[in-house]
């Protein structure tokens, strides 16, 4: 491949990562990280993007739509969403899981 093709290739790559927006925080169940390979699902203008916890209860998803979403946890046999915003720049929304009976709730921190 000759050196002025990579260099092209390398920009374009960069430039379609410099649009995409990330959406990154942490879950806590009962004030707690919840465990690691907690799935994550965020749904922007009917594309889903998906990401996991790690060990401290973080996650990191990068979302190519700008607008209005959802995020879905799914935890311990339930799935509770809650609407969030997607922009140009990275942004982060901390949640916690909270139980109403024996149903699993989701809420901003």
């Amino acid at each position: 491949m000759k050196p002025t093709s990579v260099v092209v290739l390398a920009f374009l790559l960069f430039a379609a990562a410099v649009n995409a927006g990330e959406i990154y925080g942490t879950v806590t169940d009962g004030g707690k990280a919840v465990a690691a390979g907690v799935k994550v699902e965020i749904k922007v203008a009917g594309k889903v993007y998906t990401g996991e916890t790690d060990k401290f209860g973080s996650y990191r998803v990068i979302v190519k739509e700008k607008g209005k979403g959802m995020l879905t946890v799914h935890f311990n046999g339930q799935s509770p969403s809650l609407g969030l915003f997607s922009y140009d720049k990275s942004t982060r929304y901390d949640w916690t899981l909270e139980r109403k009976d024996s149903t699993l709730l989701i809420r901003r921190k």
